[in-house]
C-alpha cells in the first residue's frame, strides 16, 4: 500500500528531469533543412566540425520525389566559368576522400566528350576553359572522330573536346554513403518531418509535423521546396521549378554503348535540335539502357510533379538519336523524373538571409549541382559558423538578382 502512495510523488519528482532531457535533445548547434545532396554535405561538414547537428526531410529516405536519387551523374571539369572548374579541382579530392573513409567505390571515369558548332560561343568558352586550366584533354575533328567513338555521328561543321578526367558519380551510392558518414560522427537524421514554421531570431525555431527544434543557425537545402521554406522567413527568391524527363534508350546490340567498351558520357552544347544541352551517359546502370537527356524540362509544382505531362523534350531527344546515335532504338525504353531548381543566371544561391545572418541559403543547383555536393556542404557549413569562405561566392549571392527578390512579410 505505502509503494501505491508512493509512486505518484516518484512520477513527479522525474517530470522536471524528463522535460529538461528532452528540451535538451531538441537544441542544435545548427539544423539543416533537406536531405538531398547539397543538406547532406553540409550537415557531414558540421559534424565533422563537432557541431550538434539534426537533418531534417520531409520524406522517408531514401526518396525519389527531388533533385538528388537517380544512380548516376555526370562529374566533369568542363565548364564555361573558370570559376566552376577551379571549384571542381578540390571536388575531386574530396569525392576520393570520401570514399576512402567509407570504403566505397562512388565514381568511375569514362571521360565526357563535349560536341558543340565549331562557331558556337558555349563550346569555344567550354574548350577555352579546359586548356586555359591545363585540364588533360583531347581535342577531336570531323576527320578523326569516328577513329576514337565509331558509336556515334559527328554532324558537319562541329567539333568536339574530351575531358579526360570526367566520368560517373554513382549518385544514390553517394548519397546513402554521406548520411551514414554523418550518422557515424554523432548527426542525427529524422526523416518524415515535413517543416511547418520557421521562426527567425539569435536562437532559430524549427517546427515540423512532429516536434520542435531549435539552433543556433539554420542551412536551408530543400531543393525544389526552398522558396516554401523561406517564405516563413520572409524572402521569395526568383527560382523555377521544372520537371526533367530522365530517359534510358535501348542499345540495339547490346554491349555497343557499355561503359566497357569505352563510350564515354557525352554533352552536345547545342544542335540542330534545340539551343539546351543534351547530354548523356553510358549503359551501365540499367543493362543495355543508355542514358540520355534533354538538359531542361516543363515547369511544374513540387507537390504535383507528376501532372506535368509535356514530352517535348523526349520529340527532340528522339530526332538526335535518329541523326547522331544509329545504335540506339529511338523511343524511350524507361522514362524517370526528377526536378531542377533553376535561378536566372543558372548559378547556384549560396549565401546568408539578407535579413539573418545564422539562416543560411543552398537553392537553385540548377540541374548541375550534384557533383558540387563536397564543395557546397563545406562553404555552407563556413557560412552557418560564420567563417570566411573558402571561394569567392559573388557569383552565388542574392544581391545579384535583388530586383527580382521578394519580401513576403
Amino acid at each position: 500500500m505505502s509503494q501505491t502512495q508512493d509512486c505518484p510523488h516518484e512520477v513527479c519528482s522525474t517530470l522536471p528531469l524528463l522535460t529538461a532531457q528532452m528540451s535538451t535533445e531538441r537544441e542544435y548547434d545548427c539544423i539543416v533543412i533537406g536531405a538531398g545532396v547539397q543538406g547532406s554535405f553540409t550537415a557531414y561538414q558540421l559534424a565533422k566540425n563537432n557541431k550538434k547537428t539534426l537533418l531534417l526531410e520531409q520524406f522517408v529516405l531514401p526518396h525519389t520525389r527531388g533533385s538528388s536519387h537517380g544512380q548516376t551523374r555526370i562529374i566533369r571539369k568542363a565548364y564555361t566559368q573558370d570559376f566552376y572548374t577551379h571549384m571542381m579541382e578540390e571536388c575531386y579530392v574530396l569525392w576520393a576522400q570520401l570514399e576512402r573513409e567509407a570504403g566505397v567505390k562512388l565514381y568511375r571515369q569514362t571521360g565526357l566528350l563535349v560536341m558543340g558548332p565549331e562557331n558556337s560561343n558555349n563550346y569555344q568558352l567550354i574548350r577555352n576553359t579546359l586548356q586555359r586550366n591545363k585540364i588533360p584533354m583531347m581535342t577531336l575533328t570531323h576527320d578523326n572522330f569516328s577513329q576514337h567513338i565509331p558509336q556515334m555521328k559527328l554532324a558537319k561543321g562541329y567539333e568536339a573536346v574530351v575531358d579526360i578526367t570526367a566520368g560517373v558519380l554513382y549518385a544514390d551510392r553517394a548519397l546513402s554513403t554521406i548520411q551514414g558518414q554523418f550518422q557515424r560522427l554523432g548527426g542525427i537524421i529524422k526523416d518524415k518531418e515535413m517543416v511547418t514554421d520557421i521562426k527567425p531570431g539569435p536562437v532559430v525555431t524549427v517546427s515540423t509535423n512532429a516536434g520542435v527544434y531549435r539552433a543556433k543557425s539554420v542551412v536551408i537545402t530543400a531543393g525544389p521546396w526552398a522558396n516554401k521554406m523561406l517564405a516563413h522567413t520572409g524572402l521569395q527568391l526568383p527560382l523555377e521549378v521544372v520537371k526533367i524527363n530522365v530517359c534510358y534508350w535501348k542499345e540495339k546490340v547490346p554491349g555497343t554503348y557499355n561503359v566497357k567498351q569505352r563510350f564515354p558520357c557525352f554533352i552536345l552544347t547545342e544542335g540542330e535540335e534545340s539551343n539546351e544541352d543534351i547530354y548523356g551517359l553510358p549503359s551501365n546502370e540499367y543493362p543495355g539502357l543508355v542514358k540520355i537527356c534533354y538538359h531542361m524540362g516543363s515547369k511544374t509544382n513540387p507537390d504535383q510533379r507528376d501532372m506535368q505531362t509535356d514530352r517535348s523534350d523526349i520529340d527532340i531527344l528522339q530526332c538526335f538519336i535518329h541523326r547522331c546515335l544509329p545504335g540506339l532504338i529511338p523511343e524511350p525504353a524507361v522514362v524517370e523524373h526528377c526536378m531542377y531548381t533553376l535561378t536566372p543566371d543558372r548559378h547556384f544561391v549560396l549565401d546568408c538571409h539578407p535579413n539573418y545572418r545564422n539562416i543560411v541559403i543552398g537553392a537553385g543547383f540548377s540541374g548541375h549541382g550534384f557533383k558540387f555536393g563536397p564543395v557546397i556542404g563545406k562553404l555552407l557549413c563556413e557560412l552557418s559558423l560564420g567563417q570566411e569562405p573558402s571561394y569567392d561566392l559573388s557569383p552565388f549571392q542574392i544581391r545579384r538578382f535583388q530586383a527580382q527578390t521578394k519580401s513576403v512579410l
